[in-house]
């Protein structure tokens, strides 16, 4: 049973229509959270490791080109939505929005980066940084160094995963989706703890 769903997976990962796929719900994902893109392009390169399909370099390109259309519409959403006007009317709101502003303003490139592997940190980091008029070339330039490290990691674990369980894409697919999970609990533990305020003296 095993091997019969590891020969579909490994028919229809070479379909043209699949890098196509892997665009879209990498974009989607911008600002979609329940869409599995990064299982799916891990997946995808663990088969291609042991079927030599679909093409790692165009599983990677799509997943980058999709990752950072996702980003920056997450940001354009936030820059152009009346979130702003709406967070002005409440004054706690107000100075939190003034608070993560701050963070951004000073850390805004760890947040960035490292929002990239933390599915719902991510839209609310590209939200807040749209609505607090980060700059958009600096945010652009950011969001193109975090989608091309997210896809070549996820091609990268893809890939070891399907060497390391060899003959069994869907197994290799299955260690990598795993692996993927461990790291990013790891980023989003270490993401809360560096962004979290600290109390005043």
């Amino acid at each position: 049973m095993f091997e019969r769903v590891g020969g579909l997976v490994a028919e229809h990962a070479a379909a043209w229509w699949v890098p196509l796929v892997v665009l879209a719900l990498s974009a989607l994902d911008g600002f979609v959270p329940p869409l599995p893109s990064e299982s799916v392009v891990i997946a995808l390169s663990a088969v291609s490791a042991d079927t030599g399909a679909p093409d790692p370099l165009l599983l990677g390109a799509c997943a980058l080109v999709g990752a950072f259309c996702g980003d920056n519409l997450t940001y354009a959403l936030g820059r152009h939505s009346p979130l702003r006007r709406w967070v002005s009317r409440h004054r706690r709101l107000e100075r939190a929005f003034a608070r993560a502003e701050r963070e951004l303003d000073r850390r805004g490139a760890f947040a960035v980066l490292a929002a990239r592997y933390v599915p719902v940190g991510r839209i609310a980091v590209n939200l807040t940084a749209g609505a607090a008029r980060f700059p958009r070339r600096r945010f652009v330039g950011l969001s193109a160094l975090a989608a091309l490290t997210w896809a070549a990691y996820s091609v990268l674990i893809g890939t070891l995963a399907g060497q390391w369980v060899e003959s069994t894409p869907v197994a290799g697919a299955l260690v990598g989706i795993a692996v993927a999970l461990v790291l990013g609990f790891a980023v989003d533990a270490v993401l809360q703890k560096v962004l979290r305020p600290h109390p005043r003296a």
